[in-house]
């Protein structure tokens, strides 16, 4: 698969994504991307004319975080849930 680049405000993030946030390793992981940049890409899967973050949340709140427009991703098929 290859990793693409998609903007963040086309990514949806579910429910169950966000009560799992931690804003401590957002804050973490945002100081870590402004080091080395990012290093593992989130996976997403299409819904439409949208993405469904599937994995990645903590990554996708740091890029937002940081200003970040855009996200490396890779797109996977995935079921709904």
């Amino acid at each position: 698969m290859d990793d693409v680049k998609i903007r963040i405000d086309e990514v949806y993030v579910p429910a169950k994504h966000r009560r799992d946030l931690d804003p401590a390793a957002v804050e973490t992981l945002a100081e870590n991307i402004l080091e080395v940049g990012l290093q593992t890409p989130i996976s997403v899967r299409r819904d439409g004319e949208r993405f469904v973050l599937v994995n990645g949340v903590h990554r996708l709140e740091a890029c937002k975080a940081l200003g970040e427009e855009t996200i490396t991703a890779i797109i996977v098929r995935a079921p709904q849930h």
